[in-house]
């Protein structure tokens, strides 16, 4: 149960003893106890941000218990169904406390059941996924290290720094030397090998990190999701031809094989969607019991699109100016109008004074009158 653990490269010696601890006398391993750790932080960012993504966290505990369940479960048969030997009973084949999950295998029917379960407890699917893809890599981060204290998954031989030999690698490659000769990797087990379990630690985190910084500038639901595929895909596909461990279909790696397909599968609807949501805002569902059904979300960093629109405002608003124009122009000039006297007045005044002048008219065409009969007399 103990390893005497070196790395010449960087004199380093340990000793570390794969139980962690002891209850009633069963023993609790490192591997378990890492995996535990990962899924229990991956848990609690998940409720941190579950209201970001439109998610109630009351309902996705049941999603994440049921797709737990489901990833243990399907790791281990996926692992089980494509190792390089025989299991010698159905005890053997369910103890994984030795180790012996397949990721792929964990990830597929996680995902599968998270599907399930979503639509049976109404979860909005894509922006639960985006958000446990976040949770994958805080636990890969973690439960890699459980292959440290197994003295598993690492690789071939090297001269880096780093590598690293123990009694475990020793026998293992002693061990497996000719069936990886076959395969066309030369070992030596006196040598230090990679340490692969930490190079994908160290990616796994760097990439909940980076997810975590863009997350707030996510275009459309499932886009975090599909960007975990290729991140770990990317990653998976170098390390896993390093390996001694690998699991196989002829002179295939099969996790070699998965990590590639996905990987190219992701990329093309990555840039599928990218293009088809751009410039359009991310909308989060609503919360169950929530009045507004929708909360539009707006990208930080503006693209072309915004731009775009901007330009578009910019002759709306000079439009918008020169109606203002054209509104004071006429009221000035209703202004002006009611400060002049109208036609109509000026008729009336000149009336006035022609009904003023008529009876002085007639009273003089009166005294003509007048005067002419007196002459004639």
């Amino acid at each position: 149960m103990v390893n005497h653990v070196s790395f010449p490269g960087l004199e380093l010696e340990m000793e570390i003893n794969r139980v962690a601890f002891t209850v009633f006398g069963v023993p609790i391993y490192w591997y378990g106890v890492c995996i535990a750790l990962g899924l229990l932080l991956g848990m609690l960012y998940a409720f941190r941000y579950a209201k970001s993504y439109g998610i109630d966290a009351d309902r996705m505990v049941d999603v994440i218990f049921a797709s737990t369940i489901a990833a243990i479960i399907g790791g281990r048969a996926y692992y089980v169904a494509t190792a390089p030997f025989e299991y010698q009973s159905i005890w053997e084949m369910i103890d994984i406390r030795l180790g012996g999950i397949a990721i792929y295998g964990g990830i597929i029917a996680a995902f599968a059941m998270g599907a399930l379960m979503c639509r049976v407890r109404k979860v909005p699917m894509l922006p639960m996924f985006d958000l446990a893809a976040q949770g994958f890599l805080i636990g890969q981060c973690l439960g890699r290290w459980g292959n440290f204290f197994n003295q598993e998954a690492f690789g071939g031989n090297t001269t880096l720094p780093w590598g690293m030999i123990s009694e475990s690698t020793q026998q293992y490659l002693q061990a497996v030397q000719e069936t990886l000769a076959a395969q066309g990797m030369t070992v030596d087990p006196s040598m230090p090998v990679h340490p692969t379990f930490l190079y994908e630690s160290i990616w796994c985190g760097l990439g909940f990190l980076l997810l975590w910084r863009y997350s707030k500038h996510r275009r459309f639901h499932g886009e975090m999701t599909l960007l975990y595929i290729m991140w770990y895909g990317f990653e998976r596909f170098f390390v896993e031809g390093l390996r001694t461990d690998s699991l196989m279909v002829g002179n295939v790696r099969i996790s070699q094989a998965v990590a590639a397909l996905s990987v190219a599968a992701a990329l093309v609807l990555w840039v599928i969607l990218r293009r088809k949501y751009r410039g359009v805002p991310l909308v989060i569902p609503a919360l169950p019991g929530e009045e507004n059904a929708s909360k539009p979300t707006q990208i930080d960093e503006p693209g072309e699109s915004t731009k775009e629109a901007v330009q578009k405002e910019k002759p709306q608003d000079d439009e918008s100016e020169k109606d203002d124009d054209r509104d004071d122009e006429q009221e000035q000039g209703k202004a002006q109008k009611s400060s002049e006297p109208s036609s109509d007045e000026g008729q009336d005044d000149d009336s006035e004074k022609e009904q003023e002048q008529t009876p002085d008219k007639q009273e003089s065409a009166k005294e003509s009158d007048e005067e002419k009969k007196t002459d004639q007399k």
